[in-house]
């Protein structure tokens, strides 16, 4: 318990500059940050790796002492670069139509619903969307230390192979603006998904409204 106790009392010294809490976008609740629970367990992590090394207790106690701080330091940074990319994301894409989600601590989730920045079965962007994909192209370029995974889907309208290639080529409309925004080009794949995934009823105009969509996925960098 002393262990552990001493590992979290590190973790929340290092990130006591920062916030510890932020506001849950979805539920207005007030969660821990990532950079804090980053902190933490890279905090843990690090102090149980010390206390496995050492020919003697004090040296032990050195080595997680050590361990926790590096740990901490190493956790907490990618926790709050990806809180700093939300945040930034979230003023640019205000009023947009299009949303942020955190997924879990280390991800961040775009979504362009409802068929945003396409006219019907087409591919080709509407320029009624250029300056929202401006905007994000200009936060990724801050931001330069992640992955992009960018997701097209349909409706279960029309043929299944039909609806793939409509999902590949939406997928990589948005990837190609991106990239003639900045965005370096191995950093984004493009993937299409079809009608496989859909997130609302296929039976009614607006569930399928729903499904038509492009999701951008900000993961770390391998």
């Amino acid at each position: 318990m002393k262990k552990l106790t001493l590992a979290v009392a590190i973790a929340v010294v290092l990130t006591g500059c920062q916030a510890t809490q932020r506001q849950n976008a979805t539920t207005g609740e007030s969660e821990t940050n990532s950079a804090t629970t980053g902190a933490i367990i890279g905090a843990i992590a690090g102090a149980a790796v010390g206390l496995a090394t050492g020919d003697d207790a004090t040296e032990r106690r050195q080595h997680a002492t050590i361990g926790a701080l590096g740990g901490a330091v190493a956790g907490g940074s990618v926790g709050y670069y990806f809180d700093q990319q939300e945040a930034a994301l979230r003023k640019e894409l205000l009023n947009s139509g299009v949303q942020v989600e955190r997924v879990g601590e280390n991800q961040l989730l775009l979504r362009m619903e409802n068929g945003i920045g396409f006219q019907t079965n087409q591919y080709n962007l509407d320029s009624s969307i250029h300056n929202t994909l401006r905007g994000v192209a200009r936060i990724l370029v801050e931001y330069p230390d992640t992955s992009l995974v960018i997701d097209g889907h349909t409706d279960s309208t029309g043929s299944d192979s039909t609806n793939q290639v409509l999902s590949e080529r939406r997928a990589e409309s948005v990837r190609s603006y991106l990239l003639s925004q900045g965005v370096a080009a191995g950093r984004a794949v493009a993937r299409g998904n079809g009608e496989r995934f859909p997130l609302c009823s296929n039976d009614t105009t607006s569930g399928r409204a729903c499904n038509r969509r492009v999701e951008i996925q900000i993961l770390p960098l391998k």
